[in-house]
């Protein structure tokens, strides 16, 4: 059926608005202290909506209900941990972070450890939050490519260039203001999606939980004891957890926008009931895929990918209309994250390294570099995303991969610096490259499956094997160095 004039007619309104309301902060931003924090004036629950927009990609929008109509329902194991995450994050990490005037995460390790790995752990972090993100904004043209038949490079273009003009201007209040506003557009797009669909399965509901009950579809749990299968409950629930306390509580990404809180209540506040939204939101988007099953009953590699369902069928099989603002609600989940990871990234870039060079560096000029740095991450991404172009599977599962290579490091110097009192620079760098070397060998298992390299552990265990390395081996040579100095032993 595709696209008609209505449709395009709603998403360019959805473009040029967003847009414009992002724009509207752009005078708002005198100091870093505006730009990156947003003057640590945003209320809870715009915090809350705006962690939740950050982790949801275009990836989650598009893939998780590619995963549901491939496998079942049991990536909800891994959003579980999510949730045991931000428990973890409020009781031991946020406190750290609330006591003093900090603008990053890795500020917290340098006050911790010293400057050296302040710089690793904020470079490390720049790499790899890159890199994920790349593959973030290349799922962005498998939906502009099927809606609007623009070639994958213009549709990558395109989004790049319009989340970077309100970024560029805003700063982090136009990052979370349009974050709220894609929330509720994304999340009631995809409702009124699942209705749609509803709908046209012949038979409604009952016919979809016939025919997805007979296909185990509907299994939520598995416990089964296989450390190589991804989706058990031990690997969901553990992995999850792991995995929610490096992303939440050391990535930039979500811990500058913890920091923008009013104060530690309110930041605590924001991260839990986030959670709860989160839960919702992967259940909403694996019944969706439960759902396309029902409809096609035919395997997913008819459609190239399983990725291309959801957004192929909202092109061919939705209303007019209701198709137009389900591709804007992808497009608004894609344009959130991404300039969430634009803001971060260039937080990172100034704070943690040019500041560290340039102290006496004046406000305004400040504010202008900041600037200048976010722009050029969006070419870096821009860049990153084309070559990411034909050369991944399954995107969510790339995007999880590539970001959990450096978690588990980052989440173990973290613990270091916060669980220990001997723990020390060197020891901790020697537990970092140690725990960042176990997670790529683990991910070059994956990626390129040589027989060398031996089996392939499955992506939810990336962060807890690299944190407990990390944390092992740092923690290890932190005591051995204290010994060669005479020092008393470790216990």
């Amino acid at each position: 059926m595709g696209l008609d004039k209505l449709d395009l007619t709603i998403i360019a309104l959805y473009l040029a608005g967003i847009t414009l309301f992002g724009l509207r902060f752009r005078k708002r931003q005198r100091s870093l202290r505006d730009y990156f924090l947003a003057d640590r004036n945003i209320p809870w629950w715009a915090i809350a909506l705006s962690i939740v927009a950050a982790e949801t990609s275009t990836l989650t929008i598009i893939s998780i209900p590619g995963l549901a109509y491939d496998t079942n329902l049991t990536f909800l194991q891994v959003v579980f941990g999510y949730l045991v995450g931000r428990v973890i994050i409020s009781l031991i990490l946020l406190p750290h972070y609330f006591r003093g005037d900090l603008f990053t995460a890795y500020e917290l390790i340098e006050r911790r450890f010293g400057r050296r790995l302040r710089s690793f752990t904020a470079g490390l972090f720049l790499i790899t939050r890159a890199a994920a993100e790349g593959v973030r904004v290349y799922a962005v043209s498998i939906v502009v490519a099927i809606a609007l038949g623009t070639g994958e490079i213009a549709s990558i273009a395109l989004i790049t260039v319009l989340t970077l003009i309100y970024t560029f201007e805003g700063g982090l209040a136009a990052v979370i203001w349009t974050d709220v506003v894609q929330t509720v557009i994304y999340v009631g797009g995809t409702l009124v999606g699942l209705f749609t669909i509803l709908h046209l399965v012949p038979g409604g509901w009952a016919a979809v939980h016939a025919a997805a009950d007979s296909a185990g579809k509907l299994r939520v749990f598995d416990f089964t004891p296989d450390f190589w299968k991804p989706y058990t409950f031990w690997a969901g629930v553990i992995g999850g957890t792991f995995l929610t306390t490096a992303s939440h509580g050391t990535d930039q990404l979500i811990v500058q926008r913890l920091l923008a809180a009013r104060n530690q209540r309110q930041s605590v506040t924001a991260l839990l009931s986030s959670g709860i939204a989160i839960l919702f939101q992967f259940a909403l988007f694996l019944i969706v895929g439960v759902m396309l099953f029902a409809f096609y009953r035919v395997p997913s590699a008819n459609f190239g990918k399983a990725d291309r369902i959801y957004p192929q069928f909202i092109v061919t099989q939705m209303p007019h209309g209701i198709s137009g603002l389900l591709i804007a609600a992808i497009l608004a989940a894609a344009m959130s994250n991404l300039s969430a990871a634009l803001n971060s990234l260039s937080s990172t870039s100034i704070i943690d390294f040019y500041l560290q060079h340039r102290p006496q560096t004046d406000e305004r000029q400040r504010v202008r570099l900041s600037r200048i740095a976010t722009l050029v991450w969006a070419l870096v991404l821009f860049s990153l995303a084309v070559l990411s172009l034909h050369k991944v599977g399954r995107v969510v599962e790339v995007g999880l991969q590539i970001a959990s290579v450096a978690y588990g490091a980052l989440l173990g110097v973290f613990l270091l610096g916060v669980l220990t009192r001997r723990a020390n620079q060197n020891g901790a760098m020697a537990g970092m490259l140690c725990g960042f070397a176990t997670e790529l060998y683990l991910f070059l298992c994956t990626l390129y499956r040589p027989t060398w390299l031996g089996g392939r552990v499955p992506w939810t265990w990336y962060v807890m094997i690299g944190t407990v390395v990390t944390f092992g081996v740092g923690y290890g040579v932190s005591c051995l160095h204290r010994v060669e100095k005479g020092s008393e032993v470790c216990t």
